[in-house]
């Protein structure tokens, strides 16, 4: 089974963070985005993934040549931003056989090794969470069956609580791509673009059959609020912890789940809940609550909450929430 994982977008809802890194290289409780399903494909033996990229991509093949020496990548250029039936459409010359796609602005709890247990009547197995505020996405109606009969875009009606959340297994891939090909021959949807479910709904019309599926868990890395909360979440879960080399000196509290990585000092200072710390992270005389400190940033003298602080940043003498770039500095005045 190949992957396919399209990353041009801008990222425009995470500045200043995707100024100068890719959305899925932003990084929540410690690791990037993009890694948490990496990490994974080598249990489901995909071993040959299918980047669609666009927006610094050459920060996206850096990261994955270093830190993914093993895996055979394939960089596709996404020169215009069509919607993501363009973008599946560009890694067909490079599928055949069995393959998943990812869109990897959200972490999910999810069974990936459905497929490979799928009964044989199955084209494909769409993942979905059942939501209450069902008009901000696309739902999935189904049959008895729980197949899919339909995708409707931010319904008005209540006709399914099922959030398709962007990831997709597709057993029958040449039908697939025959329903790209047959959503980019006709007109654009709302926003100008070519929408993957329509390639869904084409295959359905066909007389396949696409599954829905369960996750568990459905979390957003698409702005700064719900990466925060979904930091929080993973240092609850299992990327929480303190480092042994990490140094807490004069005093330094902790209070609830947070990460304190490698060479990171925290100094007569409160930390937590729901703090990152990444490696060598500086916090001095500040409390800290729902915050995301980045490599090597200096925070002194500071009270933050719900706030990112980017990489090698310095934050001196502030209170409240700040979103911060890498390397920027803000320092208050002393009559602030």
């Amino acid at each position: 089974m190949k992957a396919i994982i399209p990353l041009a977008g801008r990222g425009t809802r995470l500045r200043p963070h995707t100024l100068t890194t890719p959305k899925p290289l932003v990084r929540v409780a410690g690791k990037p985005v993009m890694s948490y399903i990496l990490d994974d494909f080598p249990a489901l033996g995909i071993d040959e993934v299918v980047f669609i990229v666009g927006y610094l991509r050459d920060e996206v093949e850096r990261y994955i040549a270093e830190n993914y020496p093993d895996l055979t990548s394939h960089f596709v250029v996404q020169e215009v931003q069509d919607g993501t039936a363009g973008a599946i459409k560009l890694a067909e010359p490079y599928v055949t056989g069995d393959l998943l796609i990812v869109f990897v602005d959200t972490l999910f709890d999810a069974d990936l090794t459905l497929p490979s247990k799928l009964d044989a009547r199955w084209s494909g197995v769409i993942w979905a969470k059942e939501v209450e505020d069902y008009q901000r996405f696309g739902v999935i109606v189904t049959d008895e069956d729980g197949g899919m009969t339909r995708i409707v875009e931010k319904p008005s009606e209540p006709i399914s609580k099922l959030a398709n959340i962007g990831l997709y297994y597709i057993r029958d891939s040449p039908l697939l791509f025959e329903g790209v090909n047959h959503v980019l021959s006709g007109d654009t949807g709302p926003g100008g673009e070519f929408y993957l479910t329509d390639a869904f709904q084409y295959m359905v019309d066909k007389g396949a059959r696409i599954r829905t599926a369960p996750v568990e868990g459905w979390y957003d890395c698409g702005k700064v609020e719900t990466v925060l909360e979904t930091n929080g979440h993973l240092l609850e879960t299992s990327r929480g912890g303190i480092a042994p080399d990490a140094r807490m000196e004069d005093d330094a509290q902790v209070s609830g789940a947070v990460r304190v990585e490698s060479d990171a000092r925290v100094s007569n200072s409160m930390v937590g809940p729901h703090v990152t710390l990444e490696r060598g992270a500086v916090v001095e005389d500040s409390t800290l609550r729902n915050c995301i400190v980045g490599t090597e940033a200096e925070i002194r003298g500071a009270h933050l909450q719900d706030s990112i602080v980017g990489s090698r940043a310095v934050v001196e003498g502030v209170r409240g929430r700040v979103n911060v770039a890498e390397y920027a500095e803000i320092v208050a005045s002393e009559e602030g």
